[in-house]
């Protein structure tokens, strides 16, 4: 055998070694998944960040054919699901249901294990909707004005509930009494266990994600004053703005899936692929549409940038506000 052919059978032989990597990194890839997937989400059973897992939980599943679970990880704000994700293996089996709460505990935890961007990489967003002002019928107030009205004739008489401290149903309520000039008792509570107690007239007003509440809403056991977008929002054409009666005032929930920071980039794009994918199906838009909601369709990088924006905003309203969650 000649010199040239050993050395021509050493590079061929070096090349492919070379390439095995990376030829079984994309096989992975391809690949994937091949066992379960689980969305850990931060709030219990029917909170809306549970709602909107299930509904994209059910067509990933039949799309990706293999099951998708939802697992309730309540506690700290959300702070508990994005820890154990953070922690997760970097694989795409094990997701975040991120939300606006994220946005908004970047700035009011002081000591977070975590920094959400940072260590979470955007994958996918699923459904942005208003939350809504709703009141107990109890309360003579029939719009915003009349409740601002009845509020500072009766300074600290309304309770006012919220999902839990710092969540974005919390904030909103706080930028309403600081825009509005009103004062209200916060009374947080556990995701949407709130609304039985709204519902009986325990607490009076709660800014809620319209999913939670737009079954109330329709039976008439809870009054719809307003929505938190500038503008009147396409499902639910019939309810004003806040911003009619206090200028400037906007918000809006938002939620998307995440997965620990160095999951790899041919997993995140598949995931988001099926994502939007199932997005697109009429049923979900439709579904989507009785709950308030509209499909959220980005990129990972386009959601990434929207979460940066997003964060910032409520780094504001925090600091203005002066909330704090030890």
């Amino acid at each position: 055998m000649t010199m040239s052919l050993v050395r021509r059978q050493f590079l061929q032989l070096a090349s492919g070694a070379a390439a095995l990597p990376i030829t079984a990194h994309f096989a992975k890839a391809e690949a994937f998944p091949v066992r379960p997937v689980h969305i850990a989400v931060a709030f219990p059973p029917g909170a809306p960040s549970d709602i909107a897992a299930r509904l994209i939980a059910q067509p990933l599943q039949q799309r990706m054919g293999q099951p998708v679970v939802v697992d309730n990880r309540p506690g700290a704000g959300g702070n508990v699901a994005t820890a154990a994700v953070v922690r997760a293996a970097p694989d795409g089996y094990t997701l975040l249901l991120a939300s606006g709460n994220n946005a908004i505990n970047a700035t009011l935890y002081r000591n977070l294990p975590f920094d959400f961007i940072r260590d979470i990489a955007m994958v996918a967003g699923i459904l942005r909707g208003p939350l809504v002002m709703v009141i107990n019928p109890s309360l003579p107030a029939k719009d915003v004005t009349e409740f601002i009205a009845y509020a500072k004739a009766n300074p600290g008489k309304i309770n006012m509930a919220s999902a839990g401290n710092g969540t974005v149903t919390h904030l909103a309520g706080e930028l309403f009494m600081m825009m509005a000039g009103v004062a209200m008792v916060h009374v947080p509570y556990q995701g949407a266990l709130a609304l039985p107690d709204l519902v009986a007239g325990r607490v009076q007003v709660m800014f809620a994600a319209a999913p939670a509440v737009i079954g109330f809403i329709r039976d008439g056991r809870l009054r719809a004053l307003a929505v938190t977008t500038a503008a009147r929002w396409p499902a639910l054409p019939e309810i004003p703005p806040v911003a009619d009666a206090v200028p400037g005032y906007e918000v809006s929930t938002w939620f998307g899936l995440g997965a620990p920071k160095a999951t790899p980039p041919a997993v995140i794009a598949k995931l988001n692929t099926e994502t939007n994918a199932s997005l697109a199906d009429r049923a979900l838009v439709a579904r989507m549409a009785e709950l308030g909601g509209v499909p959220m369709v980005l990129s990972p990088s386009e959601l990434d940038a929207f979460v940066v924006a997003d964060t910032d905003k409520w780094a504001k309203v925090v600091k203005f506000s002066g909330a704090k969650v030890d």
